[in-house]
């Protein structure tokens, strides 16, 4: 019996989840699905230009466990391509990082710390640093 999967840490989920060759109707299209982990895989490593062992590491899983994951991202997205297909961001066994911002004033760490301000008639969130309020 396999072990059952761990779940990998990401820290990016993308706006848009599905990217189709200009041209072709919806219909006649196949598509190939990548899980959000392998999405996270292939932005850590080709748009970070992070090494080997710094994606595992922020993913939180092994260096074999992430090459294997992002093997099987860069298959999928070549297959789709060359071959014509769709591009499906879903699914998954992962666990959204925290996300944490930087004061640019103080250079305190923190963590979603934020206040609600209205503008005609909208509501907007306001990041603020909880050591100098910037």
């Amino acid at each position: 019996m396999a072990r059952p999967t761990k779940e990998r840490r990401i820290e990016f989920i993308p706006e848009n989840k599905y990217f189709k060759p200009a041209g072709i109707p919806m219909r006649d299209i196949e598509e190939v699905s990548l899980t959000l982990e392998e999405v996270e895989a292939v932005r850590l490593k080709d748009m970070e230009e992070l090494n080997q062992e710094e994606c595992a590491s922020r993913m939180n899983v092994s260096r074999p466990t992430f090459q294997r994951v992002l093997i099987e991202a860069r298959r999928k997205i070549a297959d789709a391509l060359i071959t014509g297909k769709a591009i499906r961001f879903h699914g998954g066994d992962y666990k959204l990082a925290d996300k944490y911002f930087h004061c640019s004033r103080c250079g305190e760490r923190y963590n979603k710390v934020y206040q609600n301000r209205r503008r005609r008639g909208k509501i907007y969130q306001k990041y603020l640093c909880p050591e100098c309020d910037n």
